[in-house]
């Protein structure tokens, strides 16, 4: 009999979180959706600013080494701080999900942004020898884990505010915001690069950017804590219908939505970090731009993506996630080897518009992906698969991307290669969307 009324207890609760959770007030939900986006923005603005500096912390950290060898180490320390984000996914996922995304959201940019600034104070590799490098990684690695709870937090905590006709347009502000921190990163950049001479970039500069760490993240992180949870957390935690162990009932009862979360975060991951981090780097080493045409070219495209992006998000509550999200895969299989062939000696213009073609391509699937995550695992362990998912992917595609770049144009001699890696992600994608059903015309699932 108490097996029954738990279960009864279990089958009523969806409908009252459902209740719960349309009952909005929109000033908190303005709230909810300016503290996702600040806090997201300080976080890859800190992601950013190593990416674009990486010609240069190659040379402050990797000195004894040829220009090619400090490259490939430099994206390998960024490659190697990825590696921690599925495992900082359970944990901030486990955070989400039992205590609250609230409090996953405030301790992971409080770590993000200390982890950030202390680069900023780190000895070079003329002060300390080999322990620069070390401790360079050692900073990475507290960075990787702390992002493993932001992207995802932050999507499902908006998921869960947003209406459900309009949830795709509220999600489409995390990766807005993202593209918003590397933009910003971008501007940045290129006024260093207009401003400093080498020397001075290599000597001082270079810390720069992430001295800012300290004050965006105090900001970030005072928005946060005023916040209230989101209403179906709260419903759930009011009836006590929380997972005790969010991770073990995923892997127990929700394989293969995990499998698809995967398979198609492979995409983005790619996309994202070849397309919005590695394009500038790619630009001057291998197109021989200038650094500083290269960084004014990124910041156009971002200006442009950052637009695009909530376009995408309405059309996906329009159109659907699956149609969006299976599009973007067939286009990127289809244009991104024609896109990286019209790079070569193209003029500044026909460079800023193939990344922009880029950033639209990007857009169908960023501007989507969140949304569909948020929406294809129920509330108990929504925060859990989404983070572990998406960083898992990540970590295994996303932070490598950059290193595999690199390193597949050394080995082949091809300066195509990276755009086949990418056209593989997108077959991946593919068959993982085609697997899934529709997830954008009913409202979030809590069972």
């Amino acid at each position: 009999m108490n097996t029954e009324r738990a279960v009864s207890a279990q089958v009523a609760m969806p409908e009252v979180s459902h209740k719960e959770s349309t009952q909005i007030d929109p000033k908190l939900l303005k709230r909810a959706a300016c503290a996702s986006f600040i806090g997201n923005f300080v976080e890859w603005f800190d992601y950013a600013s190593y990416g674009y500096l990486a010609t240069i912390i190659a040379v402050v950290f990797f000195p004894k080494t040829d220009g090619a060898t400090a490259l490939l180490a430099t994206y390998g320390v960024f490659a190697i701080s990825f590696i921690v984000r599925p495992i900082g996914g359970i944990v901030w996922g486990h955070v989400g999900d039992r205590i609250g995304r609230r409090t996953s959201l405030s301790l992971s940019i409080l770590i993000m942004s200390c982890s950030t600034f202390l680069i900023a104070l780190l000895p070079t590799y003329a002060q300390v020898g080999v322990i620069a490098p070390v401790l360079l990684l050692l900073v990475r690695v507290v960075q990787g884990f702390s992002a493993s709870g932001e992207y995802a937090g932050a999507a499902a905590f908006l998921a869960e505010y947003a209406p459900d006709k309009r949830r795709g347009i509220y999600t489409s502000i995390v990766p807005a915001s993202t593209a918003a921190g590397l933009l910003f990163g971008s501007i940045l950049l290129a006024l260093m690069h207009a401003a400093l001479t080498s020397e001075q970039l290599q000597s001082f500069g270079w810390r720069l950017p992430f001295l800012l760490a300290a004050p965006f993240g105090l900001i970030g992180r005072y928005i946060r804590v005023r916040l209230e949870d989101t209403p179906r957390f709260k419903a759930m935690e009011q009836h006590h219908y929380a997972a005790q162990a969010p991770i073990a009932e995923l892997l127990s009862k929700h394989r293969g939505r995990m499998l698809i979360a995967f398979g198609v975060t492979c995409l983005n991951a790619v996309a994202f970090y070849l397309v919005l981090s590695y394009m500038p780097t790619y630009l001057s080493t291998e197109m021989g731009m200038s650094e500083t045409a290269s960084f004014i070219a990124a910041t156009i495209s971002l200006a442009a993506y950052i637009g695009l992006i909530f376009v995408m998000g309405a059309l996906s509550d329009r159109v659907g996630r699956k149609s969006m999200l299976i599009g973007a895969s067939i286009l990127f299989a289809v244009l991104t080897v024609p896109l990286f062939k019209g790079l070569a000696g193209a003029s500044f213009a026909m460079i800023v518009a193939i990344q922009v073609a880029f950033g639209a391509l990007l857009t169908m699937n960023d501007g989507t992906l969140p949304c569909f995550l948020s929406e294809i695992f129920p509330t108990r362990v929504r925060y859990s698969g989404f983070a572990f998912c998406f960083n898992a992917a990540n970590a295994l595609f996303g932070g490598t991307a950059p290193l595999v770049a690199t390193w597949l144009i050394g080995v082949t001699g091809n300066t195509l290669a990276p755009a086949w890696y990418l056209v593989a992600a997108a077959g991946v994608a593919l068959i993982a969307m085609l697997a899934s059903r529709e997830t954008s015309h009913a409202p979030l699932a809590d069972e």
